[in-house]
């Protein structure tokens, strides 16, 4: 996968792969969320990333991303708020 928002690789580990599988959360749909979703940095490198999916009953949908050389999915949440997750 390829962000287009962050012109960067996107490498997912196997730790947010697994949270995918568990939530049902596809790459076309992490793609559309790295790439559309809002993002609020916690520091120069550490950023979430949500968006709210209209056909989902989970949402929103959250990424926790560290930007490297890479783009680095290390989990994905679901039931986020911001309130909570910041």
């Amino acid at each position: 996968m390829f962000s287009d928002r962050f012109q960067k690789p996107i490498i997912v580990t196997d730790h947010a792969r697994n949270r995918m599988i568990d939530r049902g959360i596809s790459d076309a749909v992490l793609l559309d969320m790295v790439d559309t979703g809002d993002v609020r940095y916690r520091d120069e490198t550490r950023v979430w990333i949500a968006k709210h999916f209209a056909d989902r009953n989970d949402n929103l949908l959250c990424a926790a991303v560290v930007l490297e050389t890479v783009l680095v999915v290390k989990t994905v949440m679901h039931h986020f708020s911001w309130e909570s997750g910041l």
